[in-house]
């Protein structure tokens, strides 16, 4: 038996907002609950809404910007700069600039719907 995996299928989160959520290892795409990775593409001018996770999240930037209101404090992430964001902290992603951020986004334990508390909009 094989001890390692290679994903060649990742599932693709459906979405309404523009984003692509590609998720390689996780809840969806391996029914792995201790971790998630993602390959994630926010257009400009995307915004989700404050969240509350109950769980750990790393972010890399691979291409363009991220704007996070970590607490009310706003950061900007670029190419090349990478963030941990620690589970339970109120947290808003966007982008708000005129071209598309590429990103890889990792959450332990693995992102989970139900334990993201996003806010109404």
């Amino acid at each position: 038996m094989k001890k390692y995996f290679i994903q060649k299928a990742p599932f693709v989160v459906p979405t309404s907002d523009g984003k692509l959520i590609e998720e390689h290892h996780g809840k969806a795409a391996t029914a792995n609950d201790n971790i998630s990775i993602a390959h994630m593409v926010a257009p400009p001018h995307w915004s989700e809404p404050f969240q509350t996770p109950e769980f750990d999240e790393y972010t890399y930037i691979i291409s363009g910007k991220k704007q996070f209101i970590i607490d009310g404090e706003t950061v900007i992430l670029e190419a090349g700069q990478s963030i941990k964001i620690e589970k339970n902290t109120r947290v808003q992603y966007s982008n708000p600039f005129d071209e598309a951020c590429e990103y890889i986004a990792i959450c332990q334990p693995a992102f989970d719907f139900t334990k993201v508390h996003r806010e109404a909009e």
